[in-house]
């Protein structure tokens, strides 16, 4: 929801200067308590109760580090994003939760395994040659 109107706004201040509380003149002009409380506290500090900015975007934690990243997972592309995520914290002293770096290399198109190869198993039952899962026919 956005900011509420400079109407209703300039209404409650009128309430104000005619000597109301801020919670009865909130209760009026159909706010919350708390809403009419700052609002009082706005006006009375900057005289006015325009509303204050809203939004705008938080800059990139890991921004300063998106050449290292990159380099980084050229160099070894059976890092995991753990291994990665220590690296960081070890070599360069940044510490960030998986879902921060995760989401900071996929807005850099990068993608990466999420564990290390292993080699096939050799005590799972492996398909005969020639013949594919949906056939029907069952693994030997």
């Amino acid at each position: 929801m956005g900011p509420y109107s400079k109407d209703l706004r300039v209404l409650f201040v009128r309430y104000l200067d005619d000597g109301m509380s801020a919670r009865a003149a909130g209760a009026v002009v159909g706010v919350s308590a708390a809403t009419a409380v700052r609002w009082s506290q706005r006006w009375r500090e900057l005289g006015d109760v325009s509303p204050a900015k809203m939004g705008g975007t938080k800059p990139l934690l890991l921004e300063g580090e998106r050449d290292w990243l990159v380099d980084r997972i050229e160099r070894d592309k059976n890092l995991t994003l753990h291994e990665l995520l220590e690296a960081l914290r070890t070599e360069r002293g940044v510490v960030v939760c998986c879902d921060t770096l995760w989401r900071f290399l996929k807005r850099c198109g990068k993608s990466f395994k999420k564990r290390r190869s292993t080699p096939p198993s050799k005590a799972a039952r492996m398909l005969p040659a020639g013949s594919s899962a949906g056939s029907g026919s069952s693994a030997v």
